[in-house]
């Protein structure tokens, strides 16, 4: 993975129980080319397989999170199937995921942080989906994400009429969960969060995400859900997580 004109490839870096990929393409707005999709799709496997992840962040160099796929290379290699599949696959991710958004989120990047359990932004954020203007009927999960997390009217107005949201929009229509008035601010609040995150417990914390997840598409499994309750009632956990609470200390999780 060598640096071009356009920037270096994605990265992945795992510190103790936080992940954070960043799209390194700053000069093109890191849009994602077609070995790009593939490259992250690897980085989520990674995290998935390691046991130590709690948290996953998705940041951007430069001055915008990221343009979407490159233009210029649609319509081969099957691109949209393939940026579908990273978009479904990054919202069944083990880890509790963070899109860290400034600047301009655009095209398919709206549907990645939308993948994403919560989307902090900064002053100063956008987001707009030109699919209709470029002829790109959107994939299902995309069009799924939209309306079951945004709401039809307002999957309509980002889908349909193309509209730019800014950030108070964007915040409104619920699509971020925070913003934040910097970008210095919005990134010490992303890392103030993943600490939170990880000091909670992670079979209750990831259980439950994995869960909502399921619900919300309509998929829950209620034997596997009834499983993971007795592993976390019968855990070491939860007894320590009683035994913090009495004596009012912070709790000191192992994961078992």
């Amino acid at each position: 993975m060598t640096e071009t004109p356009q920037g270096q490839p994605p990265e992945l870096v795992v510190d103790g129980h936080v992940a954070v990929i960043t799209l390194r393409r700053p000069d093109v707005a890191n849009r994602l080319e077609p070995e790009d999709l593939d490259l992250l799709r690897e980085y989520l496997e990674a995290v998935n397989a390691d046991t130590r992840a709690r948290v996953l962040r998705i940041e951007g160099q430069g001055r915008h999170f990221c343009s979407g796929f490159n233009v210029g290379r649609l319509g081969g290699a099957d691109v949209g199937a393939r940026f579908e599949a990273l978009a479904n696959a990054l919202e069944q991710v083990r880890p509790v995921t963070i899109a860290v958004l400034h600047g301009g989120v655009y095209g398919g990047a709206t549907d990645l942080a939308l993948a994403c359990d919560f989307r902090f932004g900064a002053a100063g954020a956008e987001m707009s989906v030109p699919a209709a203007r470029l002829g790109l009927l959107f994939y299902r999960g995309g069009l799924e994400r939209y309306v079951t997390r945004l709401g039809l009217a307002t999957a309509k107005r980002i889908l349909l009429m193309a509209d730019k949201f800014d950030a108070a929009a964007m915040l409104a229509c619920g699509y971020l969960d925070r913003l934040e008035d910097s970008q210095q601010a919005l990134h010490a609040l992303a890392a103030q969060a993943s600490e939170n995150l990880v000091g909670m417990a992670p079979l209750a914390l990831l259980g439950m995400k994995k869960h909502l997840n399921r619900i919300a598409r309509g998929e829950l499994d209620t034997a596997e859900l009834a499983q993971d309750i007795a592993v976390a009632d019968a855990s070491d956990d939860l007894r320590e997580g009683a035994l913090a609470w009495r004596d009012k200390r912070v709790a000191r999780f192992a994961g078992r």
